[in-house]
């Protein structure tokens, strides 16, 4: 794998130097369950793409994040740099499925900064399974 992992208190941030094709799960990208515990309910995701160089973006780019806990509601928030391509709550279960526009993050591509955000707001404190959570960004 071609990334790095920072963790802060709240917050994970993916650094990836190449693009990473196909289904990858959180325990592939070097994070672990613990890593994964977000007490406050509230979760960031940071995707930094800036040092990805060429690449196409898988069909549908997908994230699925999985959680032991059941919860009754999910509010998600996607920001690609800086203009939300998402906003969207989830009802009742244990994951949440992402679907992103392809055409959309094209369209909004700088040369050199590329991040995606994605924000979280779990009615609860959420333990985020890193086997069963998924990103697909690339072809």
């Amino acid at each position: 794998m071609s990334q790095t992992i920072e963790l802060n208190q709240g917050e994970i941030k993916v650094n990836f130097s190449s693009p990473t094709s196909g289904k990858v799960s959180f325990s592939d990208l070097g994070l672990k369950d613990e890593d994964l515990v977000f007490e406050s309910g509230l979760v960031r995701l940071v995707f930094d793409f800036e040092g990805i160089g060429e690449h196409h973006y898988f069909k549908m780019p997908t994230l699925e994040i999985s959680y032991q806990e059941e919860m009754t509601e999910t509010h998600w928030q996607c920001d690609f740099n800086k203009e939300t391509i998402l906003d969207k709550t989830d009802h009742h279960g244990h994951s949440t499925i992402i679907l992103l526009n392809r055409n959309k993050l094209s369209e909004l591509e700088h040369h050199h900064q590329n991040k995606l955000i994605v924000h979280g707001e779990f009615p609860q404190a959420a333990h985020v399974i890193a086997d069963k959570s998924f990103i697909n960004f690339f072809l």
